[in-house]
């Protein structure tokens, strides 16, 4: 949306002051991909979990990154005694911040939605828990149909009893114009909330308002003028305290853009008012080179795992495969005698030993036989406005999607996010009333590509637009439909009966559907759409990944 890349320019110049899940195999098959066009890289093999989703816990003690593969950026965790929450930046999905739980830091299972009626588009937020009740505290960026929001970044809170909810609705903190809230208390006692560009401000004891104004609390560590970054750019300010320390991560150097941009830089201080003293060997990570495996890394939270080994949860680019946007990684770090961190995973594209804990069923089935609603957990609404999940309808073998706009740029889309490099999506659908539908891999309303059928004839999207090509599809109002995308080629069949398949005339390329291309921080993802008038059914919905 055009208001969300707006902001990420304003951010960028530094401007901006519960599903059931399928059980795992017994013994997780790897899944070999030999990474010849990286020359610095060995042989990258991953376990294999549910529809052979690649997984990161290997089954003997090691994990690869990884851990929770696909768009999932922006990562902010909770530990909360024995067990983790985490949770990320949704954007434009409603509902939105699916929260995950674990119990190791690498097997995650989807818990719960929070975030029943986003209000805008959701940018960075924090997991906060305090006298027994546990806070969300989200920047809402101020979209097309976004109707009560004042600034174009406005800070809202949302609680609840447990993580599993039920959430309250958002609560306007009355903070404009910062986004990447961070939660803390400090020891006096009170709760503040850091923000990007070194913005503070005191919160009441109920966590859910302000008191005191928004001040200047601390400026990040600025790295060498002729480092190639995307743009200065300090956010994600997460916030913990360690002996006699508070700590501040922070990310600086751009979110996408160059490999070598997005870096982790600390610093602490005795009193979360300061000095704050930047750590001497800062960045704690950064991508040195184009040629690693997972680039533009950054937006960490520091915690404590099961056996008392300390860990970085962050996000990175996954070289060659921008495709599927940010993921979420686990690093292990060190503390040092004078009470610094470091880094220590090395090659990420190497296995690391696991933490200690429990390992929970990891992950979903993505695929979906619509006998059950499972909006938030894996289907999203892509830029609904609030409640207009309510033109969807799930149950009883049957997804029906009311139409709406005149194609996939303006119409009714459903996405879902995957994770592998190669992976097949089927489809049934039937056009109900004058509508168009069809199958897409999404990324934004400007950039996607897919097959869509209108009654009379096949319509194919490539570039975010209706391509050239008039593919010989019968004129027809029920059809099935399958995507392939193979490591970045993707292949399209169709089929009257489920059985009997043809193959679409036209093969693309899509490593360039990526944040770099478009500007939009989002992924490349399968999705249903609705057009026109009327409504499109869709059922059997298959997602198999391949190797």
């Amino acid at each position: 949306m055009e208001s969300r890349r707006t902001a990420m320019k304003l951010t960028l110049a530094g401007a901006v002051a519960a599903s059931p899940v399928a059980a795992r195999e017994s013994r997780p098959r790897p899944c070999a991909r030999a990474a010849s066009d990286h020359s610095s890289l060995v042989a990258t093999v991953w376990a294999r979990g549910i529809e052979g989703q690649r997984i990161a816990d290997l089954g003997d003690g090691r994990y690869l990154n990884p851990v929770l593969a696909g768009d999932y950026p922006d990562p902010t965790v909770l530990k909360d005694g024995d067990d983790y929450y985490m949770t990320h930046s949704s954007f434009d999905s409603a509902p939105g911040l699916l929260i995950w739980h674990s119990r190791d830091l690498v097997n995650w299972r989807p818990l719960a939605t929070a975030l029943a009626k986003p209000l805008g588009t959701v940018f960075a937020v924090d997991i906060a828990k305090h006298d027994g009740r546990y806070f969300i505290y989200i920047p809402f960026m101020k979209a097309p149909w976004s109707t009560d929001l004042a600034s174009f970044a406005n800070t809202y809170v949302i609680y609840a009893p447990s993580m599993a909810g039920p959430w309250s609705d958002p609560i306007d903190m009355k903070i404009g114009g910062l986004i990447d809230p961070g939660h803390v208390v400090g020891e006096d006692g009170h709760r503040y909330l850091f923000f990007n560009n070194g913005k503070r401000v005191r919160l009441t004891a109920d966590g859910l308002a302000t008191a005191g104004p928004v001040e200047t609390a601390y400026e990040a560590w600025r790295y060498p003028d002729d480092w190639i970054t995307e743009a200065y750019s300090p956010e994600g300010p997460k916030l913990f305290r360690r002996g006699d320390y508070f700590y501040l991560v922070n990310a600086v150097g751009g979110t996408s853009g160059p490999a070598t941009g997005h870096m982790i830089v600390a610093a602490r201080s005795r009193s979360i008012h300061g000095p704050w003293e930047n750590c001497p060997h800062n960045p704690i990570q950064r991508t040195l080179s184009s040629a690693e495996m997972w680039w533009s890394r950054g937006h960490a939270t520091c915690l404590e795992a099961p056996g008392g080994e300390w860990f970085m949860v962050y996000h990175g680019y996954e070289h060659g495969y921008h495709t599927l946007g940010r993921q979420t990684l686990l690093e292990p770090i060190e503390w040092t005698a004078d009470g610094w961190f470091r880094a220590k995973g090395g090659d990420l594209s190497k296995p690391l030993r696991k933490p200690g804990g429990t390992a929970l069923v990891h992950g979903m089935p993505h695929s979906d036989a619509f006998t059950a609603n499972r909006l938030g957990s894996l289907w999203n609404l892509y830029g609904g406005v609030p409640g207009e999940t309510s033109r969807i309808g799930i149950g009883g073998g049957l997804l029906e999607l009311k139409a709406k706009g005149k194609g996939p740029a303006g119409g009714a889309v459903l996405t879902q996010q995957v994770g592998d490099r190669a992976y097949e999506i089927t489809v049934e659908m039937e056009l109900v009333g004058a509508a168009t539908g069809g199958l897409l891999l999404f990324f934004d309303d400007r950039l996607f590509l897919g097959m869509g059928i209108d009654g009379t004839r096949m319509t194919t999207y490539r570039g975010g637009k209706a391509s050239y090509w008039p593919e010989p599809a019968p004129p027809t109002r029920h059809l099935h439909m399958r995507i392939t995308n193979q490591d970045q080629i993707v292949t399209y069949h169709y089929s009257l009966d489920g059985k009997t398949w043809t193959r679409h005339g036209v093969r693309s390329e899509v490593s360039g559907y990526n944040a770099n291309t478009i500007d939009n921080l989002l992924s490349l993802r399968p999705a249903l759409f609705a057009a026109g008038e009327g409504s499109v059914k869709f059922r059997n919905f298959a997602y198999r990944a391949l190797s």
